[in-house]
């Protein structure tokens, strides 16, 4: 197979564990920056121009677009999609896990179990919402933010209200949730491929940090899923149409609760806690599903 990986950069440890799995499997890899890709949007011939050159011949393609060019690189997806090629996920399901009112709304729908959260856009409404997510200490969060910036735990009812305040002041949209304490600065990142939980580890935040992001300095170690918790992560997956992706899951004192959905999850921190052939797996999935315009969407959406 001819497999294209979409990603800004050749020397990070996911894009080049996936390179080098694919190609211990004999298939053909080439690294494209999604940003110096450009197309020709046509009903006949779409195709997708590379530095000067015309792209063709790709059985597959894998996304790994950053939350920063999520619209170009879900357009240049798109387009790829349009031309046939088998997408490891969809451009429109990375578009849905991208937005996290929408992904949260839908997951809520299929009664996915969810932290407490609360969505407004009058600061006047800011007071009855906090109420509503169980009052003060309460995690404001910025819709557009990622690897845990714009991510602020609000400890007082005060505290709360100003921070609110100051991100609809920029005009910023932001969700306020119930703060999990009993989750003690810990979640769990699953590691969903085709629809199966092939990997998890336990985050754990540094010492006075509520965020257990990697970036941020977090740890990460092994971790046994309860059923509830690895049926969570497969239906959260199923619901956001992701063939790969890290589901987040908090603990909680009402049984496992969904963070988050990351249509495009590191493969580093996961690959190290579980001693496993993540990348390996993903290429194994994508051998047994590629066939050409094997899209439910077809670039639709």
């Amino acid at each position: 197979m001819k497999i294209a990986v979409l990603s800004r950069n050749s020397k990070l440890y996911s894009t080049r564990r996936l390179v080098e799995a694919a190609q211990q499997r004999g298939h053909e890899v080439r690294v494209l920056d999604a940003l110096r890709c450009y197309m020709n949007i046509t009903s006949l011939r779409p195709t997708i121009h590379y530095k000067g050159e015309n792209l063709t011949g790709f059985d597959a393609v894998i996304p790994r677009i950053g939350a920063s060019v999520t619209f170009y690189g879900t357009a240049v997806l798109r387009q790829f999609e349009m031309m046939g090629v088998y997408p490891l996920n969809e451009s429109v399901a990375i578009t849905r896990s991208r937005d996290k009112l929408r992904s949260l709304q839908l997951l809520a729908r299929k009664g996915i179990g969810l932290p407490v959260t609360g969505f407004a856009h009058s600061p006047d409404d800011v007071q009855d919402m906090l109420k509503m997510v169980g009052g003060a200490p309460a995690v404001i969060k910025l819709l557009e933010g990622t690897q845990g910036i714009g991510v602020v735990l609000a400890e007082t009812e005060k505290a709360a209200e100003s921070v609110i305040e100051a991100f609809m002041g920029l005009k910023a949209n932001i969700l306020i949730q119930e703060f999990i304490k009993e989750a003690g600065g810990a979640d769990i990142r699953c590691l969903v491929v085709g629809g199966k939980v092939v990997a998890a580890m336990k985050r754990q935040g540094k010492e006075g940090e509520f965020r257990s992001n990697l970036h941020r300095g977090g740890s990460a170690t092994l971790v046994r899923l309860t059923p509830e918790e690895r049926s969570t992560a497969t239906r959260a997956a199923s619901i956001m149409g992701l063939n790969v992706c890290g589901v987040d899951i908090l603990r909680s004192n009402h049984g496992p609760v969904v963070m988050e959905v990351n249509s495009s999850p590191g493969l580093e921190g996961i690959e190290a806690a579980s001693k496993k052939d993540v990348a390996g797996m993903i290429i194994e999935f994508i051998e047994k599903n590629q066939k050409p315009n094997n899209t439910k969407t077809r670039g639709k959406g």
